[in-house]
């Protein structure tokens, strides 16, 4: 991998994963597509004025939707990232994910890195063959926003549809639309516009964990439901989670014999988050479920797939006691 050199202009490397941003139109419907595609050199030829933001340079790291996305492509990304972000003749790196798990692989890898050099996600909700592709567009505004120097020091960014989120409150929320992706609790860092990249906030300071070895620990999420029994629990646990993660009504409650089933499986050692299904608002611990008799953990503000990732790096990494994992969900960067 060769990063053009003999521009002033920033130099970023591109790394693909694939996703609906790399589509190619399939006959199976009028909508159908198969993921990862498209190479990413062809996909930036698409892209009005790519070579006056920066000197690009390209590498395929996967080529699969992003519900295929595993922890080993999470590791071999996080690895290839990190060996990037140590050269000298490389500013930033852009990375093409599928929508679906993108707002995972943002976080395990906001979570696990911590370089001070830009790092941006991108996708788009119609493939490249599509009328009114946004593949080029947001090709376009992530290339603007990681070749920014106020991109620098923010973690992991995802950018799409002309606007920029952290890693850990960004969430898809519509199966179709192009403005899917929305940051519902802390609201976005910032926005693309005709005049460049603005950001509406500074950076907060980092404390990036380590990144863990591979394979990460099993860690359920359970779907809290009126009627819910203890069952999923159960098998949960049968099945060798070390982790479980409630994606609880409200405010991360169950019904009792959930709350009972995870309790005895707290106390045999599984750590325990209650999260919600709700999209909006924290899960505060001790408000309706007394954490602290149960050993529960309290997500705050992270959704149930977040709560995942982070519970599964904290494993990975030994931090398993209660209190050491609630003092990593508090963490407000």
């Amino acid at each position: 991998m060769t990063v053009p050199s003999s521009s002033p202009l920033p130099r970023i490397v591109i790394l693909a994963t694939g996703g609906t941003i790399a589509g190619a139109a399939d006959a199976r419907s009028k909508g159908g597509y198969n993921a990862g595609a498209v190479p990413a050199e062809t996909l930036m030829a698409a892209v009005p004025g790519a070579t006056e933001i920066a000197g690009i340079a390209f590498e395929t790291v996967a080529a699969i939707g992003s519900q295929d996305i595993t922890d080993a492509v999470w590791h071999a990304l996080a690895h290839r990232i990190a060996v990037l972000a140590a050269r000298e003749d490389v500013d930033a790196i852009l990375v093409t994910h599928g929508t679906d798990t993108m707002e995972e692989t943002a976080y395990f890898l906001h979570l696990t890195l911590s370089t001070q050099k830009p790092v941006v996600m991108v996708g788009a909700m119609r493939p490249s063959t599509a009328l009114s592709g946004d593949g080029p567009a947001n090709l376009r505004a992530g290339l603007m926003v990681a070749a920014h120097p106020d991109s620098r020091g923010r973690g992991i960014l995802v950018v799409l549809n002309d606007t920029i989120h952290g890693a850990r409150d960004v969430t898809k929320t519509s199966t179709t639309q192009v403005e899917t992706f929305q940051s519902p609790n802390l609201g976005p860092l910032g926005y693309v516009t005709a005049n460049g990249v603005a950001f509406l906030r500074a950076p907060g300071a980092r404390a990036a964990l380590q990144l863990p070895p591979a394979p990460l620990p099993r860690v359920s999420i359970l779907y809290a439901h009126a009627g819910m029994d203890a069952l999923l629990v159960e098998a949960a646990i049968a099945a060798g989670a070390r982790g479980v993660v409630l994606a609880g009504v409200g405010d991360g409650n169950a019904a009792r014999p959930v709350l009972e089933a995870l309790a005895e499986a707290a106390r045999s050692g599984v750590a325990v988050v209650r999260a919600s299904r709700c999209p909006l608002g924290p899960v505060l611990r001790n408000i309706e479920v007394s954490d602290d008799a149960a050993g529960f953990v309290a997500a705050g503000l992270h959704s149930p797939a977040k709560a995942r990732v982070l519970l599964q790096v904290l494993l990975a990494s030994g931090i398993t006691a209660p209190d050491a994992i609630q003092a990593a969900f508090d963490r407000t960067e």
